[in-house]
């Protein structure tokens, strides 16, 4: 018996868990119903040969038949509709989560076992209505995302991420690591963000300090992103990148392909691979910034330093290849200067006082991006790096954050900036904007 036919055939012995308990017999009977009037193989045909939409077109007509024929009468329109829509949830699509991955409100959705299922919508954390019934229901779902991308997920390979062809990122967890039942979250890409003007108009940042950060990627800064899980790095390196001039070679190193470069003409995506289940086959993050190095570029843009790359993206920025960024997982400066060491001696075993020095050089801007208690992502902090007289890490606030009153406040004019004027007419400065030179059409 396959998997999909002891997925249906043993949904009338699971234990009750749908909050809406009189649409659950139903959606049990009309999939019994669908089975008993096409059969397993035809359902199995129609899934596995035609396109996701042909497949729910299809079989809706047969469901809606079958609802008029049989003793459905007592249902509304609505839950007519409802009811056939689960029911391809389940059959065609990935079950409880189909509905949240066509929502294009809902940012991520995390399934917890059997036990519950979350999602987010504008950056606040939701329970779901429904959720999965079986363990081997979410395998089947699990399958059904991994089979087109040639991945498996099982005992001997239970940790998975894999990355959709919607750009959407995917991990997956199972038995002996997930405890209570597999675990998946999916990570949407909404795609809507492309430049600091959007971040802007969100209230990410003032548009003063947009222009500001425009002006340090027109300048060549090397530029480091820091910030915590979901606090929007990707996101903000994705509109520093749209900065870039078109008569610039750009090579972008991800771990799941995020960056999106829609207008820019020049621009070679690579991406890192885990090894294959013969352990073979594998291409990290280092290897590929290695290879970056002979490809001619003119900036490389990691998407995340995570480990022993990190020597190699500082050797690049110090060795000509000014206007590289990257993002690391990191809550302020100081904190993102100390992971860089201990990434960069994964790599290289040196003293600490020399990487530094390698990272006083290499780095120009670090800037902070953080996820407000409420759900929204702020463009916080940032600040100059340079190299102090002892050879550590010297950094120095240009821009500063206060989270209680969501105000801005430029410190100084940044280093990159100093002689050079910036017309009001370029800078839309917001009401709670501090004080700043006056060249940045701030009022002093």
């Amino acid at each position: 018996m396959s998997l999909l036919e002891r997925v249906i055939a043993s949904q009338a012995d699971v234990e009750e868990v749908d909050p809406r308990p009189s649409l659950r017999p139903l959606r049990d009977q009309l999939k019994r119903d669908l089975v008993e009037r096409l059969g397993l193989k035809a359902i199995a045909g129609v899934v596995g040969s035609e396109s996701a939409e042909r497949s729910r077109s299809e079989l809706a007509v047969t469901l809606e038949a079958l609802l008029n024929e049989n003793d459905y009468h007592f249902l509304g329109s609505e839950e007519r509709s409802q009811l056939i829509s689960e029911v391809l949830d389940e059959v065609v699509g990935l079950g409880p989560i189909q509905p949240l991955l066509d929502d294009p409100s809902v940012t991520e959705v995390m399934v917890n076992g059997t036990n519950s299922l979350f999602f987010e919508r504008g950056g606040r954390l939701l329970e779901a209505g429904r959720v999965f019934e079986s363990a081997e229901q979410i395998l089947l779902v699990v399958d059904r995302i991994l089979a087109p991308l040639g991945r498996r997920l099982d005992e001997s390979s239970p940790i998975v991420n894999a990355r959709l062809a919607n750009g959407d990122r995917v991990n997956a967890v199972i038995a002996p690591i997930a405890i209570d039942g597999p675990v998946v979250t999916i990570r949407k890409f909404t795609g809507r963000i492309h430049r600091l003007e959007s971040l802007v108009a969100m209230g990410s940042l003032p548009a003063w300090y947009a222009r500001l950060l425009s002006q340090a990627v027109m300048c060549r800064q090397d530029i480091a992103v820091a910030g915590g899980t979901g606090s929007g790095k990707t996101t903000l390196l994705n509109a520093l990148s749209a900065e870039i001039s078109h008569a610039e070679r750009i090579v972008t190193i991800e771990d799941s392909a995020e960056l999106a470069f829609d207008e820019h003409p020049h621009v070679v995506r690579l991406e890192a691979r885990d090894a294959s289940v013969e352990g073979r086959g594998q291409v990290t993050i280092r290897d590929l910034v290695t290879n970056a190095l002979r490809m001619r570029p003119d900036r490389i843009i990691v998407g995340e330093v995570r480990g022993a790359e990190c020597v190699d993206m500082l050797q690049a920025m110090n060795t000509g290849h000014d206007g590289s960024m990257t993002t690391l997982h990191a809550g302020t400066e100081d904190e993102a200067i100390l992971r860089l060491v201990l990434m960069a001696r994964f790599g290289m075993d040196l003293p600490a006082q020399i990487l530094e020095e390698q990272i006083a050089t290499a780095l120009d801007l670090i800037v902070m991006s953080k996820r407000m208690a409420s759900g929204e992502r702020r463009v916080t902090s940032a600040s100059a790096v340079s190299r102090a007289a002892d050879g550590s890490v010297a950094l120095s606030p240009i821009v500063t954050y206060d989270e209680e009153h969501d105000h801005w406040e430029l410190v100084c004019e940044p280093p990159f900036m100093q002689g050079e004027a910036t017309p009001k007419a370029q800078v839309a400065p917001r009401a709670n904007d501090g004080p700043a030179a006056s060249a940045w059409g701030v009022a002093a």
